[in-house]
């Protein structure tokens, strides 16, 4: 079911996988072209974010990746980590305990790793609870500290 990076399992042995760990992924650069787009996407555009040289004299001391901007790129993190197979469907249900402990400066990069928090059967397939951790390149603390809930159906 597991190696020492992937967990892939299917939807019929949800059931019996927490408290598994899985990844890391492999490391992904968060370039400044991805801050600026994020930023008009969203409309948030605060200097730290995408004035040189205001967040220069910020305590971050450069421009920073917007932290729901990282936490949106667990998709690609986890693709690679993390496969329910034999679902008809999954679904992102929500997210618990959200916290942005470390920034992610503009051109850093990124990797994720997690473990199985919680398994709960729901109608129709499986709730799943992911503990994940983003972390940054080089950085003692990590980018983000969220659960992520996933919905498999069968």
């Amino acid at each position: 079911m597991t190696d020492s990076t992937r967990l892939v399992t299917s939807i019929d042995q949800v059931g019996e996988i927490t408290g598994t760990s899985f990844g890391p992924s492999a490391w992904r650069p968060v370039p400044q072209e991805d801050i600026d787009l994020y930023a008009r996407l969203s409309g948030d555009d605060n200097p730290i974010h995408v004035d040189a040289e205001a967040a220069a004299a910020s305590p971050f001391g450069g421009r920073i990746a917007h932290g729901m901007l990282t936490l949106s790129m667990v998709v690609p993190h986890l693709r690679e980590i993390y496969r329910v197979e034999g679902t008809s469907t999954g679904i992102v249900y929500g997210f618990n305990r959200i916290r942005f402990p470390h920034p992610v400066p503009s051109g850093a990069r990124i990797r994720v790793r997690g473990e199985v928090a919680e398994v709960l059967e729901v109608e129709g397939g499986w709730q799943v609870t992911l503990a994940l951790t983003f972390e940054v390149e080089g950085a003692a603390k990590p980018a983000v500290v969220a659960e992520l809930i996933l919905r498999h159906y069968r």
